[in-house]
């Protein structure tokens, strides 16, 4: 009996076309063994499938010009094929999950997460998810900074001594041994990401433990508004210009379009100061299609829109309306995406400007 493929990510990723230069948003799936991606997250049957057995990544990919946070996945065939990221962690994140697959295939090994208690022996009564919502709690949890190193400055952060003292301070542990198996789990299922070279190499194997108790290692929240400004360590540029305001949170959703009524993917960059939520052509494109001015709307989840099934959208549906009075409708890729960006928004129209 063959074993059923495990899921290790998936979201929407920019695609480029086998056969002409076009870019479309794909639904992507990382399998154990594989890349499924489908036009749309509901398809019950994927476009097209990678394997990743023999496979090579390149990243960063600079085939494309201007056309910034791309990779390349190369099959053992030399079939290459080209995805791009909204922004740089998402694309190091994508990238770092594929290159473990890939090194667990050669290896004749299971991918790491599916044995993260087992390999740490993490307790059964620790629910890593409560843990996370505790730890990001605007009062009462872990507070995201600004810090620079290497001539580079990490918005939206935190170090790895930062998160074991809070988890010693919450009484999470009984010492700091026990803090780094918590926090090297935290990490493996995905909920912290590292950020800078120091907390990468951890993550990647190159040092004792996967998670750093260290002043100078860096990381930041699977969902946070996180982005660095300067030069990354693999030569990409992140521009600046792009980075109006405090980000808050970015990520990918469905939106509803005004005039026709149909759903398209798109990167939305939530700032304050001023308030506003951009929205771009995940496929490519430096200057927003257009911006959602947040300062005294509302944000609410909803459950049914009219025409929404036709297009079949009609879950994880939120709503947003402005001031003016002018309605949005958006749609996220699970229940708990939603509600962090529901949440996001909220905060944003109480402080923004």
């Amino acid at each position: 009996m063959e074993r059923e493929p495990k899921k290790i990510r998936e979201g929407y990723l920019v695609k480029k076309g086998s056969m002409f230069n076009t870019w479309k948003p794909m639904w992507v799936v990382l399998l154990d063994d594989g890349i499924e991606f489908y036009k749309k997250k509901i398809d019950n049957s994927p476009k097209g499938m990678i394997p990743l057995k023999g496979s090579s990544i390149n990243s960063p990919c600079q085939d494309f010009g201007k056309r910034m946070f791309v990779f390349k996945l190369t099959t053992a065939k030399q079939q290459d094929h080209f995805f791009q990221a909204a922004y740089l962690e998402e694309r190091d994140a994508w990238v770092r999950d594929i290159k473990k697959a890939i090194q667990c295939i050669e290896g004749g090994q299971r991918f790491a997460r599916k044995s993260t208690r087992k390999s740490i022996r993490l307790p059964e009564t620790i629910n890593l998810s409560a843990l996370y919502l505790s730890m990001k709690d605007s009062n009462k949890g872990i507070k995201e900074l600004k810090l620079e190193k290497d001539k580079k400055v990490f918005n939206h952060c935190f170090t790895g001594s930062c998160v074991i003292d809070w988890l010693v301070s919450n009484n999470a542990i009984r010492n700091r041994k026990e803090g780094l198996m918590l926090a090297s789990s935290l990490l493996n299922e995905g909920y912290l990401q590292p950020a800078g070279d120091t907390s990468k190499n951890g993550a990647e194997g190159l040092t004792d433990t996967p998670f750093l108790d260290l002043s100078d290692a860096y990381y930041y929240f699977a969902d946070s508004g996180f982005f660095c400004e300067g030069n990354s360590s693999d030569d990409d540029v992140v521009l600046k210009e792009e980075f109006r305001g405090i980000v808050v949170k970015q990520g990918c959703l469905l939106k509803q379009g005004h005039r026709r009524k149909n759903w398209k993917v798109r990167k939305f960059v939530l700032r304050e100061d001023p308030a506003y939520l951009h929205y771009y052509d995940p496929a490519g494109g430096e200057d927003p299609l257009g911006a959602i001015y947040l300062r005294g709307c509302v944000v609410t989840a909803v459950e049914d829109i009219p025409d929404a099934k036709k297009h079949d959208v009609d879950t994880n549906l939120f709503e947003i309306i402005t001031a003016n009075e002018v309605h949005y409708f958006l749609q996220a890729a699970t229940p708990v995406e939603r509600t962090e960006w529901i949440k996001a928004i909220q905060v944003v129209c109480r402080t923004g400007k």
